[in-house]
């Protein structure tokens, strides 16, 4: 798909409502009816995808807004549509929403692409690309639905599921996510299948959601660099010793100490003292002059990045309140919301690079809040916005909490001599565990 034409003195606004007229008319075509009976389709597919898109992105929060946008003052090209309220629901129950989950396939490339010369390339240089991986649950359905009065709280039928997602770090984009109707089923199965097309030797950072030998045995096989906390409790023989200090220590490890659990790969144990806090990371970049323990520690608080694009999904786009519980129009407000969130993050990120700031530093609630005020001047709202954000709070320091670590000099390393790195492995029963045979070599 082409990106789309941006005319000049058009506010943002109106442009962002026209590169999603050209999104959504690129779906699957209107289906013909019956010839010659029935009565004609008189709500088409691109004012139905269209004009949920518009609802969220204008702050609007029901499928009552929706049929008063179509009905009532139409949609772009649209006339007011002549059609109930009772139709509209059901065409939104009705319709396939896979064509707005392609929809937003469609529309990353080409924000990957505008934002690429403002990528942050100061985290893990030697990496090809920093993903952060998560899964959220969707909030449960109200109970207030008609068809939920009955149900009682803390039933399944109240849980529609979650979503597990990939984060583009350096970019602050969504990567990819995968909608999945079992709100218990295990991340580690879900998350391999997306990092099917991401590239090798990527770095990933993830919480303690997804710890298993078998899943670091599997990254580090398949060429991916990867970032963890260390589990409590979990068993360890110490390899080698780069540098020990009190509560800082940097050494090569074989995690599981006993026979029935053994990981394959030796991995990097980095650990190290913030006030009352002890801090313990693995990695399996095994060289501390590649990847310094303050680097490691400092890129993985990045990993709240993807925590923070939840939130922006969630709570300032609306997400925490489903507008049904029918599984189609829960699909469909997922993949609306999404699809702005992205156009949303990207416009942070522009606005951060006119105003010469880190993208954490412009607040996003606020960004949502008044862009659009901004855009109904006409001009270029982005650099408006950048000139008058530390004016009127909307740019002021990020709140984030950055690790205090150790400095350790190059001269206190003590490199490793001639090491085993890898042993044959032995994993525990667990619905993660995956044997291989292929045998690839951890990277240093």
């Amino acid at each position: 798909m082409s990106a789309p034409v941006v005319l000049p003195g058009v506010p943002a606004l109106d442009r962002i409502e026209s590169f999603l007229t050209e999104l959504v008319a690129a779906l699957v075509p209107e289906p013909a009816g019956p010839a010659g009976r029935g009565r004609p389709r008189i709500l088409p597919a691109l004012a139905l995808w269209g004009g949920l898109l518009v609802c969220v992105l204008r702050g609007w929060s029901s499928q009552k807004a929706l049929w008063r946008l179509l009905a009532a003052s139409g949609l772009w090209h649209f006339t007011p549509i002549p059609v109930s309220d009772e139709a509209v629901y059901r065409r939104l129950a009705a319709a396939d929403p896979s064509p707005m989950a392609g929809l937003f396939g469609d529309l990353t490339p080409l924000l990957v692409a505008r934002l690429t010369p403002h990528a942050d390339r100061t985290l893990a240089p030697f990496a090809a690309e920093v993903y952060a991986l998560d899964q959220t649950a969707l909030d449960p359905i109200a109970r207030t639905l008609p068809v939920l009065r009955g149900v009682a709280a803390g039933d399944e039928r109240l849980l529609p599921g979650k979503l597990a997602g990939v984060f583009d770090v350096r970019r602050q984009l969504w990567r990819t996510i995968a909608y999945r109707p079992d709100p218990h089923e295990n991340e580690k199965l879900v998350c391999r299948a997306l990092l099917a097309d991401l590239p090798r030797h990527s770095l990933l950072l993830f919480d303690l959601g997804y710890f298993a030998f078998a899943w670091f045995d599997d990254l580090t096989a398949d060429g991916f660099l990867w970032i963890s906390r260390l589990r409590d409790k979990t068993s360890y023989d110490l390899i080698h010793t780069f540098v020990a200090d009190g509560d800082t220590l940097d050494a090569l490890v074989w995690l599981g100490a006993h026979r029935a659990d053994r990981a394959r790969f030796a991995v990097r144990l980095i650990q190290f003292r913030q006030g009352q806090t002890v801090h313990r990371y693995l990695t399996n970049v095994l060289s501390p002059r590649r990847f310094p323990l303050g680097e490691v520690a400092r890129l993985y608080a990045r990993r709240w990045d993807i925590e923070l694009a939840v939130k922006t999904v969630k709570t300032d786009l609306g997400l925490h309140l489903l507008w049904s519980a029918k599984p189609a129009v829960i699909l469909h407000q997922v993949w609306a919301v999404l699809l702005i969130a992205q156009l949303v993050q990207a416009l942070r990120v522009l606005i951060a690079a006119a105003a010469r700031v880190e993208p954490f530093d412009v607040s996003l609630p606020l960004l949502i809040r008044y862009l659009p005020l901004y855009a109904a001047r006409g001009g270029d709202p982005i650099t408006a916005f950048a000139a008058d954000g530390a004016r009127l709070g909307f740019i002021r320091p990020a709140r984030r909490i950055r690790p205090v670590v150790p400095a350790i000099r190059p001269d206190q390393l003590h490199p490793p001599p001639r090491l085993r790195l890898v042993r044959p492995p032995r994993y525990a029963r667990r619905r993660c565990a995956r044997r291989r045979t292929d045998h690839a070599t951890p990277p240093i």
